[in-house]
């Protein structure tokens, strides 16, 4: 489901559930007004004009008789609204996956997004809806391409690679799925014929490599046959080594899914 509790008229009205209403709606707007070019402010508050828009959705869009104002998680509304969208991936259904995203982050990631998907193979409906989730949990909704921690605490994680003093800060996460741990940087460099190893930030600082190596992950750990199997604790697990932030993942999963996995 894209939004969790109900928005309009005398409704809970959560700022990223009315954000996403927002976004639903402008971009079904030539369904529901008689300016195309009308856009709602996406600032996550209710108020008249998005109140009259849901209305004029339900009565315009939908021929309704009447309208109550409100949109509910899963309602015939919330069905009307996502079956307007156009195919694939956009950087309005970024925004709906990830309500908090800034504007200028996915201005940022989404053509290098696109661009790595494809050229890795990230290409069914579930897989992309898959990935999106994770990468919007493991970068705070794009915020991050570096982990905030200072990384000592991967010193000495022989199971990485951090052989030698002062690895666990050098090769920390980053990248938009946190790549960690000297193995997985030579591996990296390997692939892509730079040297990481030398200077693991520029791995944080290009929006193509934070990108670029997300996909990789995802392609040389064969996470793909997990997505497509629909089975997120597996991919998880794959991406984390464990289960943190399981349910913040699933909550990505349930919007990507809702809006790309018709």
């Amino acid at each position: 489901m894209c939004i969790t509790k109900s928005v309009g008229l005398g409704a809970r009205n959560d700022v990223a559930d009315v954000r996403i209403i927002q976004v639903l709606l402008n971009l079904n707007s030539e369904a529901w007004s008689a300016d195309s070019h009308r856009q709602l402010e996406v600032d996550g508050r209710i108020g008249p004009s998005t109140i009259d828009a849901i209305r004029a959705f339900e009565t315009r869009a939908m021929g309704l008789p009447e309208s109550d104002g409100l949109v509910a998680p899963g309602d015939a509304t919330m069905a009307r609204l996502l079956s307007g969208l156009p195919p694939g991936p956009t950087k309005e259904k970024l925004t709906v996956v990830m309500p908090r995203a800034m504007p200028k982050r996915i201005d940022l990631y989404y053509e290098p997004l696109v661009q790595g998907m494809t050229r890795y193979g990230i290409d069914t409906p579930r897989q992309i809806a898959h990935f999106i989730a994770q990468l919007a949990h493991e970068s705070g909704s794009l915020l991050y391409a570096e982990e905030l921690a200072d990384g000592s605490a991967y010193n000495g994680r022989t199971d990485l690679g951090n052989s030698e003093p002062g690895d666990g800060p050098r090769f920390k996460g980053r990248g938009l799925i946190q790549l960690t741990g000297r193995n997985n940087y030579t591996q990296y460099s390997r692939h892509t014929g730079i040297d990481y190893v030398s200077d693991p930030t520029r791995v944080a600082l290009d929006p193509y490599a934070c990108v670029d190596v997300a996909c990789w992950f995802w392609h040389s750990r064969k996470i793909g046959p997990l997505a497509d199997a629909d089975d997120a604790k597996a991919v998880t697990k794959r991406i984390n080594g464990g289960y943190n932030g399981l349910d913040d993942r699933l909550e990505h999963l349930a919007r990507a899914k809702a809006l790309l996995v018709l």
